[in-house]
C-alpha cells in the first residue's frame, strides 16, 4: 500500500513560500513578555466596538450578510464613491488575493517591490501566475524607475505598498503621478495602503484621490492595524467597478463574519477616539526612532507602526538578544528587523541592548 501512487500536488507547491507570521516569546526571569513582531495595535477595542460585537456573537449562528451591504455602505460614503467602487474581503491579504484570483493567471505576470508585503509571492504563486520583484533601492524606496523598465506585455498587476511593509517608506504624490503617466492603462495598479493611517508626510501618496483621478488604479486598505481589529478579518478594496465587481466574486463566500462587519462599522463612527490612539502610536514611532539614531543608528524614516533597522548579517543576533528580554521583534535574516511600535516598556528593552548593535 506505502508504493501506491499518491494524489499529486500543483508544481507551484514545491516552491510556494510559507507566510511567516510574528512569533511570540515567553516571559524572562519575570519580565512580562511583549509581542512587537506582527505590527498589531496595542490598545484593546474601544468600549463601544466591544459592545457592539458582542450583541453580534448573539448571532453566530447565523450566516452574515455576504455582500458586506451595511459595511460597503459605509466605506462608500467615507470615500464619496459608489457602492459599486468597494469590494471587501478578509483582511487586506484576502482582499489582495481575490485581486490576483480576478486578474492574473498562467502567463501573466504581478509585479512589486522587494521587500515589501510576504503575501504577494505568496499569493501570486497560488495564482499560477508569475512573480515580478524589483528590488527596492539601497535607502528602502520603491524603485519606480526600475518597476517602469521590468513592464512587459504580460503585466497585469503592479502592488505598490506605502508606507512600505516593512521598510517604512512611502511614495510620494509626485512621484506616482509620474509613474502612472507611463504605466500601459490595461495594467492594474494597486496602492496598497495599508498603514496610512500612520503617515504624516504631506508629500505622501492620497491614495484615494489618485484612483478617482485615473482609470486603472485601485486602493487597498484594512482595519487590522489603525483600526485594531486584526484579529477579525477585515479589509477593502476601492476601484474601477468592473475590477471590484470581480474582486467580490471572487470573495470567499461568507468569509466575513457578521462580528467583524459590526466592528468595522462602529469603528468608522468612532473614527475621532480611535485616532488619538494612532497619533499616541505616532508619538511613540518618533521617540522611539529618535532614540535608536542617538545611539548611532541609520535607520530610514517611517511613516507606519513600526520601524525598520537594517542589520545585514547581524539580523539574528539582534532577535537572539531581543528574546532574552521577553521581546518578540521580526527578522527578516541577513536583511534586518521589524519592530513594531507597541507598548513603551517592550521599545525601552530594546534600545537597552542596541546600543552594542550600533556598527
Amino acid at each position: 500500500m506505502s508504493d501506491s501512487p499518491k494524489p499529486q500536488l500543483r508544481r507551484e507547491m514545491a516552491e510556494l513560500p510559507t507566510y511567516k507570521a510574528g512569533k511570540k516569546v515567553a516571559s524572562v526571569n519575570g519580565l512580562a513578555a511583549f509581542k512587537l513582531s506582527s505590527n498589531e495595535n496595542a490598545h484593546p477595542p474601544l468600549p463601544g466596538v466591544l459592545a457592539a460585537i458582542t450583541k453580534a456573537a448573539l448571532e453566530i449562528n447565523r450566516y452574515p450578510d455576504p455582500f458586506c451591504g451595511e459595511l460597503t455602505k459605509a466605506i462608500a460614503e467615507k470615500f464619496d464613491v459608489s457602492i459599486d467602487e468597494v469590494a471587501t474581503g478578509t483582511g487586506s491579504v484576502g482582499v489582495c488575493q481575490q485581486i490576483i484570483q480576478a486578474i492574473a493567471g498562467a502567463g501573466d505576470e504581478v509585479m512589486y517591490a522587494w521587500r515589501s508585503f510576504e503575501a504577494y509571492p505568496i499569493i501570486t504563486t497560488i495564482a499560477g501566475a508569475t512573480n515580478v520583484a524589483v528590488p527596492l533601492t539601497s535607502s528602502g524606496q520603491h524603485d519606480l524607475a526600475a518597476m517602469l523598465a521590468a513592464i512587459t506585455p504580460k503585466t497585469r498587476v503592479i502592488f505598490v505598498c506605502t508606507p512600505n511593509n516593512p521598510t517604512g517608506g512611502i511614495v510620494t504624490q509626485q512621484q506616482i503621478n509620474k509613474f502612472l503617466d507611463q504605466v500601459p492603462t490595461e495594467i492594474l495598479v494597486v496602492i496598497d495602503e495599508a498603514y496610512v493611517e500612520f503617515n504624516c508626510d504631506p508629500n505622501a501618496i492620497d491614495g484615494i484621490a489618485t484612483m478617482k483621478a485615473h482609470t486603472n488604479v485601485g486602493v487597498l486598505r484594512t482595519f487590522s492595524k489603525a483600526y485594531g481589529l486584526a484579529g477579525l478579518r477585515v479589509g477593502y478594496f476601492i476601484g474601477p467597478k468592473h475590477i471590484a465587481e470581480a474582486v467580490r466574486k471572487t470573495a470567499v463566500p461568507f468569509g466575513v463574519s457578521n462580528i467583524a462587519q459590526t466592528a468595522a462599522v462602529v469603528s468608522l463612527e468612532n473614527e475621532s477616539e480611535l485616532f488619538e490612539r494612532v497619533e499616541q502610536v505616532i508619538a511613540l514611532r518618533t521617540w522611539f526612532e529618535g532614540e535608536l539614531t542617538k545611539l548611532g543608528f541609520e535607520l530610514p524614516a517611517s511613516q507606519a507602526n513600526f520601524v525598520w533597522l537594517p542589520l545585514g548579517d547581524r539580523t539574528l543576533d539582534f532577535v537572539t538578544k531581543s528574546e532574552g528580554i521577553a521581546v518578540a521583534i521580526r527578522p527578516f535574516p541577513g536583511e534586518g528587523v521589524r519592530i513594531s511600535i507597541g507598548e513603551r516598556e517592550g521599545l525601552e528593552r530594546i534600545i537597552e541592548f542596541a546600543k552594542d548593535f550600533v556598527s
